[in-house]
């Protein structure tokens, strides 16, 4: 019962240290990668929509011209 508890958030400033350099730059560059895979993953599925719309999508300028 004499023991005393340590406050556990006093040790969360003290264990604070520089992350090695090579550490550093491997998750940059895989978050670069993510980001990568999820930007042309947009660019593949989530277009689909509009192109799909610009390409059916008849003005009436373009129907006179034509006839």
């Amino acid at each position: 019962m004499s023991e005393k508890k340590q406050n556990p958030f006093k040790e969360l400033d003290i264990s604070i240290q520089d992350v090695p350099p090579h550490m550093k730059k491997k998750v940059m560059d895989d978050i670069a990668a993510a980001k990568l895979v999820m930007e042309m993953a947009s660019l593949f599925t989530c277009n689909y929509k509009a192109a799909i719309e610009g390409m059916m999508k008849t003005s009436k300028d373009s129907n006179n011209k034509s006839k």
